[in-house]
């Protein structure tokens, strides 16, 4: 991962060398990691941060997070941080972020003319679902888990609803916009670029008060909350994306969530039934924490067009972090072709879809304009 500001580039191997000389040093000092064992987590493809696992006997283990990259600035770090506390001390099941010796949520380190912000929070109980083989706690039905996962997320919701920030968040438009849309997508793809703006035209339509509208996740997904196999709690960690948006988003996301354990059923039809029969079970859970009115729910499809979106979006933001040329792989040209011919439900029961491959559609030829609308 390559970044510039100004004349300074840093890489993330770079970073991970400054920490082993330098940075874990401080950081230990300011949050009383002395006689801890800090291991650095291996990084994923667009991670933004160098994280560490640290863990001392007799004391709970903890998560640190450096981050490096110039796309956040003091205050973003901060509206992050405040709103995950704000959430623990109110009943969600969050990982707690932890003060600094100096009683910070936030650290800024700086060293070499490059900043670093870091923070440091408690170790979520249980484990991913992948690091579990993708299998449930042993005697529960599957449909406990989904359920818990709308619980846990309406939680999350109906505590937003009275969250008054110190330090605010962007908004989603702030940063989706037409300018930003043109800016970072390459002009080949110009069809692209028109429905991502229709979408977000179509956005600035719907209605934004507090039970609508409010601090969410965004990135809401099994990757980002550990799953305690005793009991079903659901911990939800990595608030870096969290924004002011419609709650509906993170429902999407939700409903997105839930492919993976039917996606490589053949009959699209047995497809449908199981999401239809999997979202309902989630939003049980979701309504038993908070309200969501019926015509919102109207909007999930559009709302799983806008989780397109975010992923498109994100996908080019990893190739310009990178300092890679903009380049559509399957996966990617897959995402584009549902945004291009407004296929919903991201094409899980269209023709396009196939269980053998999922998600997948043959790669772009960025370079011929032509090659970016349909091979």
């Amino acid at each position: 991962m390559v970044v510039r500001k100004g004349e300074i580039v840093i890489n993330y191997n770079e970073v991970v060398a400054i920490g082993d000389t330098y940075l874990l040093t401080v950081v230990s000092e300011l949050f009383g990691l002395e006689g801890y064992e800090i291991q650095r987590i291996p990084a994923h493809d667009g991670g933004r941060n160098v994280v560490y696992t640290c863990e001392k006997e007799g004391e709970g283990a903890k998560i640190l997070r450096i981050a490096f990259l110039p796309d956040r600035c003091r205050e973003d770090f901060l509206g992050e941080v405040e709103f995950v506390r704000y959430l623990f001390e109110h009943g969600g099941s969050v990982s707690n972020v932890i003060s600094s010796r100096n009683g910070n949520l936030l650290e800024e380190i700086t060293h070499n003319n490059h900043t670093f912000f870091v923070c440091l929070f408690e170790k979520a109980k249980g484990k991913l679902l992948v690091e579990n083989n993708y299998r449930y706690r042993e005697g529960a039905p599957i449909t406990e888990y989904y359920y818990n996962c709308g619980k846990t997320l309406g939680k999350l919701h109906h505590i937003s609803k009275g969250y008054t920030p110190v330090h605010r968040r962007y908004s989603f438009f702030d940063k989706y916009n037409a300018e930003y849309i043109d800016k970072l997508i390459p002009g080949s793809l110009s069809l692209l670029k028109e429905k991502l703006v229709e979408l977000l035209n179509t956005l600035k339509g719907l209605d934004k008060n507090q039970e609508t509208f409010g601090m969410i996740h965004f990135d809401y997904n099994d990757g980002n909350y550990s799953i305690d196999f005793d009991n079903g709690q659901i911990t939800v960690y990595d608030f870096d994306n969290s924004c002011y948006c419609w709650y509906m988003f993170d429902l999407a996301s939700l409903w997105s969530s839930g492919v993976g354990w039917i996606q490589f059923e053949p009959d699209a039809g047995k497809r449908q039934q199981f999401m239809d029969d999997y979202f309902t079970t989630a939003l049980e859970g979701y309504r038993s924490e908070t309200r969501i009115e019926d015509s919102m729910l109207e909007n999930l499809p559009l709302f799983i067009q806008v989780n397109l979106m975010e992923n498109i979006i994100d996908a080019f933001e990893v190739m310009r972090n990178n300092g890679e040329e903009p380049e559509c792989d399957e996966r990617v040209s897959y995402l584009i072709k549902c945004m291009e011919e407004d296929i919903s439900y991201r094409g899980f029961f269209d023709k396009i879809y196939s269980f053998d491959e999922p998600f997948e559609y043959e790669e772009r030829n960025m370079r011929d304009s032509s090659a970016c609308t349909q091979n």
